[in-house]
């Protein structure tokens, strides 16, 4: 079947859905999301969004705090950029019914502090910000008449102009357009082809590509590899923000104990009690994510351990429960009391600060071809992300997309309408046949997770990063010779897509001979002048 629109999102997190908003009164939107339209990593956001909103602070104490965090990598202008816009950013939310917490006296909102931050900035909703801004994002999307959701169909890849099929084969000139892209309806197996005048990639980032994330399952990188396959750049992808503090409980997948707890308080401690963060930097508990992360990986591989503690219990338990509700309780689902007792935490994948390079207005190399959230490489943070800077980029960026977007169509309205878009060939999938060894694809799930987390984790060196560029290509060759083989499922999609991903993320990190942020190589221990830059890729020409 073929679907036309004028615009195309591809995900539903809050960039995605905040896109769709500011472009739904303007033309015909369709949002595509490979699960239900709530399952997205804004969901799982915990700590908040970053905004000036204190007399106490300053656009320029942001600013630096920004470009401290991002160890010389950040584009200065985007980050003036996006923390000038944010305070606009947030009244939005306000307005489409987001209930951000109040403080005690109730005559302002409650601003929260976390590391790497020297101000408390930080707008939230107790302790679940993400599920509150989605949901109110949600409601206003099933409402507009001008937007169509389709649930449960997951994007296979881009169609541009030098497309040329024989199954999905992606033929890329040195000047593209895109037109939309080949969609999965996974209830039938149909691949639909869904037309746009612009196409958005905002399907979050690649955290399933690690044995241990704090990411939803969607995470697989599945925008990034749609579009480096379709020719678009990507750029900073050995910069993969481990977060230093997950929950370390065999039944709870993926559950992450929010920085704000140690901005509220918390205090890192080994086994047997001993407060730690003092020897790795003098801001201790509160220092960036890097920081923290590297400096428990050190000190449960100094003990053998197999975790260290997050502690809180020193403050009043009252306190505790009020301020974080949901932790708390979640806390108690699985035996400990966050009142009483410390709480076992590891590091875990967690944030991408690279992606698909775009420029100030979310567009990518491709013409028409949008990219924003954790998808997109912006500029804003660098080598490392700040702390609740993420849910404030995809709002951002957002709104400088749909800007763009809805630029471009009213510039060229009289003849650019969904109807003239050009004509393409259907899906082509002859000669392939169902598969029966869904094993196969399980095993190199399982191994690709494995290999990037023991090769390519928090701290590397030469011989990993070359072992595992060895077997990554040896993957990607069966999965290849799988692919043309056999009909797509959404599980060999997802596995093509965290196969590429992988590749980038050790290719980049290879390229970089230094240690800077979230990049640490045992064989270049000190960061050098000469690798204060992006890192660029984009694939070969093919024809």
């Amino acid at each position: 079947m073929e679907y036309r629109y004028d615009f195309l999102v591809i995900g539903s997190g809050i960039a995605g859905l905040s896109f769709a908003l500011k472009v739904a009164d303007y033309g015909k939107v369709a949002v595509v999301t490979k699960k239900r339209i709530m399952d997205s990593s804004t969901m799982r956001a915990q700590g908040g969004i970053a905004a000036v909103l204190d007399a106490a602070d300053s656009f320029e104490n942001h600013i630096a705090d920004t470009l401290d965090a991002g160890d010389g990598i950040c584009n200065p202008g985007v980050v003036e950029m996006v923390v000038q816009t944010a305070p606009e950013r947030i009244r939005e939310l306000i307005d489409i019914g987001v209930e951000f917490s109040k403080n005690e006296q109730d005559t302002g909102l409650s601003l929260g502090r976390e590391g790497g931050h020297s101000h408390n900035r930080i707008v939230h909703a107790r302790d679940l910000t993400g599920r509150a801004v989605e949901e109110a994002l949600v409601a206003r999307i099933v409402a507009h008449k001008n937007i169509g959701v389709f649930e449960n169909h997951i994007a296979v890849d881009l169609i541009t102009r030098s497309t040329r099929l024989k199954r999905g084969l992606i033929i890329t000139t040195h000047e593209d357009y895109c037109y939309g892209a080949y969609v999965m309806e996974e209830a039938t197996g149909e691949i639909h082809t869904f037309l746009s005048l612009s196409t958005i990639l905002s399907t979050g980032g690649p955290g399933k590509v690690y044995a241990y994330t704090s990411n939803p399952d969607v995470a697989t990188g599945d925008g990034i590899a749609m579009g480096y396959r379709a020719g678009a750049a990507v750029a900073n992808l050995e910069f993969v923000q481990f977060h230093p503090t997950c929950l370390f409980h065999p039944k709870a997948k993926n559950f992450l104990l929010s920085e704000t707890v140690r901005g509220e308080g918390g205090v890192l401690r080994d086994a047997r009690g001993r407060a730690f963060m003092a020897d790795y930097s003098p801001l201790k508990e509160l220092a960036c994510r890097d920081v923290v992360a590297r400096a428990i990986d050190r000190e449960m591989k100094k003990s053998g351990d197999d975790s260290v503690f997050l502690d809180i219990s020193h403050k009043d338990a009252d306190f505790i429960r009020s301020r974080f509700p949901h932790l708390y309780n979640r806390c108690l689902e699985f035996g400990f009391d966050m009142t009483r007792e410390p709480l076992p935490v590891v590091p875990a994948a967690h944030y991408m600060c690279g992606g698909v390079v775009t420029d100030v207005f979310a567009q990518t190399n491709i013409r028409n071809l949008f990219a924003i959230g954790e998808t997109a490489c912006t500029g804003l943070h660098g080598a490392n992300r700040l702390a609740s800077n993420s849910l404030l980029e995809a709002l951002v960026y957002a709104h400088q997309g749909a800007q763009k977007a809805v630029e471009q169509l009213e510039a060229n309205e009289a003849e650019a309408s969904s109807d003239q878009l050009p004509d393409i060939p259907p899906w082509e999938d002859t000669g392939t046949m169902d598969s029966d060894e869904a094993i196969v694809i399980a095993h190199t799930w399982d191994e690709i997770r494995r290999l990037m987390w023991n090769y390519v984790g928090i701290v590397r060196s030469d011989k990993r990063l070359a072992r595992a560029r060895r077997r990554i290509n040896i993957i990607q060759e069966e999965i290849q010779e799988y692919y043309w083989n056999f009909k797509v499922t959404r599980d060999l999609i997802e596995l093509r897509n965290i196969a590429i991903v992988a590749e980038l993320i050790v290719r980049c990190a290879r390229h970089r001979k230094e240690s800077r942020g979230l990049h640490f190589n045992i064989a270049y221990p000190e960061k050098r002048e000469r690798w204060k830059k992006d890192t660029v890729l984009r694939r070969p020409f093919v024809g």
